[in-house]
């Protein structure tokens, strides 16, 4: 379903944009998807919505990690010293933006993403980042039985699978919200 509307009380919120994350590989361009979740950071600051800026990591000794028994269980050895920094490309400013840690896939749980939104009157997520179908497609979910209004930036994210990135835009995102591009959502944003 393409964009119908965005509603005036709209935060966008970026998914995992960090350096440590960015050095694993992706389906698509991720210095493209950098580029678009930028031009929607730069334009929600300057419509003054609100921009979430969220990231995932863990202490150093991971005993905050989950331990639920997997098959492909998370590594748990040492990460790089800039792994939780977000790209320089986000500009982000702690007194101006809505900074959220997570140790998770999903932003919701264990966080105050919902508080943070509610508080604002936000009812319209516009949701992009790395991974689709982890880091986005969780709070996407989350979201979406919160009962936010959902728009997906499909240019604005990536994946390391390209059928994990199509199954979330193709069967998933549809049944919870709206897909555009970059510039979709740029012409749909409230004045």
């Amino acid at each position: 379903m393409p964009i119908t509307t965005i509603d005036p009380r709209s935060a966008l919120v970026v998914i995992d944009i960090q350096k440590g994350i960015l050095t694993q590989p992706t389906v698509h361009d991720s210095r493209a998807v950098i580029d678009n979740v930028a031009t929607l950071a730069k334009t929600f600051r300057e419509k003054r919505l609100p921009v979430v800026l969220v990231r995932v990591g863990w202490s150093a000794d991971f005993g905050d990690t989950l331990k639920a028994r997997v098959e492909s269980p998370r590594p748990t050895g040492a990460v790089a010293a800039d792994f939780m920094e977000y790209v320089d490309a986000l500009d982000v400013d702690p007194a101006r933006d809505i900074l959220i840690f997570k140790r998770q896939w999903g932003a919701f749980y264990g966080t105050d993403l919902d508080l943070q939104l509610r508080r604002r009157g936000v009812t319209n997520i516009v949701l992009c980042g790395i991974a689709t179908s982890i880091g986005v497609e969780s709070t996407a979910r989350d979201a979406f039985e919160r009962g936010y209004n959902l728009t997906f930036a499909a240019d604005a994210m990536s994946d390391r699978s390209v059928e994990a990135h199509d199954r979330a835009l193709q069967i998933i995102f549809p049944r919870i919200g709206e897909i555009g591009t970059t510039a979709d959502i740029l012409a749909k944003l409230p004045v």
